[in-house]
């Protein structure tokens, strides 16, 4: 495994329940900030291997950003689960729910 890919996953795997961070925020705590995308293809590639929380993983604006609409349910359904709650346009609350 690569380096900054072996950082993402632990930062990953320190994501609290009931809270989400963002790609980009991950990228920029594995020491590459530019590296939003990469954040992408990690969970996408390696969430299953590596029990990685990917539904604590949401875009900028807080909302859900993965493709398909069943994946996107049950990203909202785990969410919901730990306590997160969503604002009326079906983004999550960063002011709220954000890991710093």
């Amino acid at each position: 495994m690569q380096p900054f890919t072996a950082e993402v996953v632990r930062v990953l795997k320190e994501i609290p329940e009931g809270y989400v961070v963002s790609y980009g925020q991950v990228a920029r705590m594995a020491g590459s900030p530019r590296a939003a995308r990469q954040v992408v293809r990690i969970l996408h590639t390696m969430s299953e291997k590596y029990d990685l929380p990917w539904h604590r993983v949401v875009n900028v604006r807080g909302e859900i950003a993965v493709p398909n609409e069943e994946s996107k349910d049950l990203q909202r359904m785990l969410l919901l689960g730990e306590g997160v709650a969503f604002l009326s346009d079906g983004r999550v609350d960063l002011s709220v729910f954000h890991k710093d």
